[in-house]
């Protein structure tokens, strides 16, 4: 999202920028206040403008600075949510607070963005700490609207009204230059099958002129006929055939590629890319969307030279013949053009909001049978059937609507073409009457003009395919442009891990305007265990996250044994790197391939050494299958414990040198926790070792307890140490201890 604009220069003199100042952020806003009516009514503004730079505020109206505050005279800048709008205050450090600025929901992420680099720099400057380009905070989210048209954009970065015909055509032409080879085959069979058609109404006329007409013909003459016409007729047919078979196999080849390289890009691509989009989304766009790319190379565009040489060829020849006949004969063709040109963006629309509909009936589809066993543990079958039916009739609604728009406009269309042709007929035959042509010109002339207007009757029929077609390539190709956020740089390093890590200052959000963890500074020793503790929400698994380089930090940096983590191979570190979550992931296949999963060319004495590492080869071994054993659909088929089990496996299958342990004995039986935390024991020995647990007890092992509140460390140390401060931590531990001893008597009683 962009949030740098430039401003005109008569708004730069009202600005008026200092000797070495400069401008870090600007935005416009939609909302002003105009107290010259009813006191504080809203009006729309034609051009208000928020601009930071590195010493103030200040707030533009038109060409007019309204409003001006010197960052080092605030406290803090806040974007605030009202209704249907928001307001950009301002706290003074005296005290006095100030609406800024007013604004629609539409600004309010890009407000958002700036009051936190706004806060940035006030913090930074209080502290004394002179400005860099990492204060800068930039903006990860896509743009909601496009800047040329002010349109909506339809849930892609780029918009399709504007910059994505030209882009998407270039694209298209670049697609198919992989298949360049094909492509000249097929135009070649194309023009055959063209120039096949084109002879038959020229053997037509012969034959009618020379031997029907005046009754001369020979038996000589007929066989010649039939001889040749069958003749055109077979090669056409084995052209056709011959095209279609080729098309067929270029969609396949397109389609397949488009597949790959679609999956390989959302491997790559950040999870807050991923978390952005619903999975419904995506599938449709690896799969629907291949589809009807496959769909329009076959049926659509090896039609289209042929079509277009024999349109052409057969207006030539028709003004050879008549051009009178010709121009007549046009005339609703233009009116065709016109009418096709008029709906031709709401056919776009329409479409497009059909498959919005289908993308949100197919996620809804795919979390009710993902979560079954939810739905049915509540008894709620009947009222995600009855949201399901809802969701159905919205779509079905939206599909009927179109396709009665199209079973109308299409024939009207059609029946304007028709038109034509029965104009040339009429002229034409009072032609022969006159003796101004003959029967085998007419009829010449009306094939022609067939296959002329035949195809004008399928191309009404095209916008349509075309647009389904620009609509799938664009969705595909918005997500093979995304750049992933997370990447190797040119000179990143692969080592082996010690595990000494470092965090200075650390602040990150999954939106940059709200921070989940602010100025995170603590220094870990290779080997220790570090147990992560605080309420839910404070941010102990986002810390973990950026451990692991799941998402890169927004300020400050981590290091890793000196280095830092932006600066390591991705695929070295998250080799090292043995994650056990709460949520255990399996998927279906076998235990075995499970435990590979972490290490593909793992031997089988490799897998049972990490499983019994992980107190799950005795259990593996009573399954029906051993090792070979299928887990089911998330691993369905294995209770909580042998799933956690098998993860633990998993972990430490690669030896890694750092363990991430987050709630791994969570809602557990005693037996299998007992077993879990007996693994847990023996793996964490001399390696770097995060664990997450919000039960105390099982963090008695951690060489220090680093406490997160309000999104920062509000205290680290031993358990003894921090059970000496009576802060956060021993609140924790002694409402944990009345939590026990409250549940020991109800368990008595």
């Amino acid at each position: 999202m962009k949030l740098v604009y430039t401003l005109s220069e008569p708004q730069k003199r009202a600005l008026a920028l200092g000797e070495g100042e400069t401008v870090w952020y600007c935005v416009p806003v939609d909302l002003a206040f105009d107290n010259k009516k009813k006191g504080a009514e809203v009006a729309y503004a034609d051009s208000t403008w928020i601009i930071v730079t590195d010493l103030r505020l200040a707030v533009l109206e038109g060409d007019a600075k309204t409003a001006e505050y010197k960052l080092a005279d605030c406290e803090k800048i806040k974007c605030e949510h009202q209704v249907y709008s928001g307001i950009l205050t301002v706290f003074g450090r005296d005290g006095s607070t100030s609406c800024a600025a007013r604004f629609s929901m539409r600004h309010i992420i890009r407000v958002a963005y700036v009051a936190r680099g706004a806060q940035t720099i006030i913090d930074a400057c209080g502290r004394g700490r002179k400005l860099s380009e990492a204060d800068r905070v930039t903006s990860r989210e896509y743009e909601k609207y496009c800047e040329k048209c002010g349109r909506a954009l339809p849930g892609t970065s780029q918009c399709p009204y504007c910059d994505g015909k030209a882009d998407m055509l270039k694209k298209f032409m670049a697609l198919c230059g992989e298949f360049v080879g094909r492509l000249l085959l097929i135009s070649v069979l194309l023009l055959f099958i063209a120039a096949s058609s084109l002879l038959t109404p020229m053997v037509q006329r012969w034959f009618i002129d020379e031997a029907l007409t005046d009754g001369s013909g020979t038996f000589t003459q007929l066989c010649w006929f039939i001889g040749i016409s069958f003749a055109l007729l077979v090669g056409s047919l084995s052209l056709f055939i011959w095209r279609y078979w080729l098309c067929a196999k270029l969609g396949a080849s397109i389609s397949m590629s488009l597949r790959r390289k679609l999956y390989h890009k959302i491997q790559g691509l950040s999870l807050s890319f991923i978390n952005n989009r619903r999975p419904g989304e995506l599938m449709n766009r690896v799969s629907r969307d291949t589809r009807q790319i496959r769909e329009f190379m076959e049926g659509v565009f090896g039609d289209m030279l042929s079509t277009l040489v024999t349109m052409v060829v057969s207006l030539v020849m028709m003004f050879i013949i008549s051009w009178k006949m010709t121009l007549l004969s046009l005339v609703f063709v233009i009116v065709v053009m016109l009418v096709t040109r008029a709906f031709w963006h709401h056919i776009r629309t329409i479409f497009h909001r059909q498959w919005l509909k289908f993308d949100d009936l197919s996620s809804s589809l795919q979390d009710i049978i993902s979560g079954m066993r939810i739905v049915k543990s509540f008894g709620q079958e009947e009222r995600e059937s009855a949201r399901f039916t809802e969701k159905t009739k919205d779509f079905a609604a939206v599909q009927k609507k179109n396709e009665t728009f199209w079973a109308t406009f299409f024939p009207i269309l059609t029946f304007l073409l028709g038109v034509g042709t029965y104009i040339a007929i009429y002229f034409g035959g009072i032609h022969v009457l006159e003796g101004e042509m003959t029967v085998g010109q007419l009829v010449q002339f009306v094939t022609y003009s067939g296959y002329l207007f035949g195809p004008l009757s399928w191309m009404t029929h095209l916008p349509r395919q075309v647009m389904q077609m620009m609509t799938s390539l664009n969705r595909i190709y918005d997500v093979l442009d995304e750049e992933p956020l997370l990447a190797d740089k040119e000179d990143s390093k692969a080592f082996p891990i010690k595990g000494a890590f470092c965090f200075e200052n650390v602040s990150f959000g999954y939106q940059t305007y709200e921070p989940v963890l602010e100025n995170i500074s603590f220094s870990v020793e290779p080997g220790e265990m570090i147990g992560l503790v605080g309420a839910s929400g404070t941010g102990k698994s986002t810390l973990i996250n950026l451990i692991m380089r799941l998402y890169d930090v927004d300020q400050g940096k981590i290091l890793l044994d000196g280095c830092d983590l932006r600066d390591i191979q991705m695929e070295s570190l998250h080799s090292q790197i043995g994650v056990v979550l709460q949520e255990t992931f399996l998927f279906s296949g076998s235990i075995l391939a499970n435990i590979r999963f972490a290490k593909q060319d793992a031997t089988l004495e490799e897998v049972i050494r990490a499983a019994r590492a992980a107190n799950a080869h005795d259990f593996i071994c009573k399954t029906p299958d051993g090792y070979n054993t299928y887990v089911g659909e998330h691993g369905y088929n294995l209770s909580g414990g042998e799933r956690q089990r098998i993860a633990i496996a998993r972990a430490i299958l690669n030896d890694p040198r750092i363990l991430i342990l987050d709630e791994a004995t969570s809602a557990l039986d005693t037996e299998s926790e007992f077993l879990i935390q007996q693994a847990l024991d023996r793996l964490i020995k001399g390696r770097t070792t995060f664990a997450i647990a919000h039960r105390l007890s099982t963090l008695r092992g951690a060489s220090r307890l680093v406490v997160i509140d309000k999104h920062g460390v509000a205290e680290i140390g031993t358990h003894n140490e921090l059970l000496e401060k009576k802060g956060i931590y021993y609140g924790l531990v002694n409402a944990q201890l009345k939590m026990s001893e409250t549940a020991a008597p109800a368990e008595t009683a």
